[in-house]
């Protein structure tokens, strides 16, 4: 499908980083005069189809929960975009997807013809640490496996000399 007005596409998860990652990727729309589809992917589970409206029916990785599911946009993630980017000449969408976070990014990207995707880093300490060992790196997968450009919005920069998170003692 092809869009006749540019689109930035951005991986959007539910925490504190969403807002950044969401406001970088709404100035780059703008800069662009493009719309924004927001897009939070459920890791836990699989896409099993894609219905015409755009929904995505999910079935869970864990073969011992035996059920499908409607994939539905976060209600409270989709008020804090919706706090972000209502105020902004933006149009603006939100979209479900269930799978992994790279490949189903890129996916959406080529249906919607995106002109880049927009991510944030991951967070440091343990819990990013097993995320990215257990689910690698969102932005590498997406730097290596489509065409587009990946910008990547640093959520916790290191400044000065200080260690990279993945050197810092655990």
């Amino acid at each position: 499908m092809s869009n006749p007005k540019p689109l930035v596409l951005v991986g959007v998860d539910i925490g504190d980083t969403a807002a950044a990652v969401v406001e970088e990727a709404a100035a780059f729309a703008e800069r662009f005069g493009a719309d924004l589809v927001c897009a939070n992917v459920d890791d836990s589970s699989e896409r099993v189809e894609e219905r015409p409206d755009g929904s995505v029916v999910s079935a869970p990785i864990n073969p011992d929960l035996p059920f499908e599911k409607t994939e539905v946009f976060d209600p409270e993630l989709r008020a804090e975009i919706a706090g972000i980017l209502d105020p902004r000449p933006v149009k603006w969408s939100v979209r479900a997807l269930a799978g992994g976070p790279g490949q189903e990014l890129a996916r959406l990207a080529d249906e919607l013809d995106a002109a880049m995707i927009v991510v944030g880093t991951r967070e440091s300490g343990v819990r990013g640490e097993v995320e990215k060992f257990l689910n690698g790196s969102v932005a590498v997968h997406l730097a290596h496996h489509q065409h587009r450009p990946v910008v990547m919005v640093p959520l916790h920069p290191v400044i000065d000399d200080s260690d990279l998170p993945w050197k810092r003692e655990k």
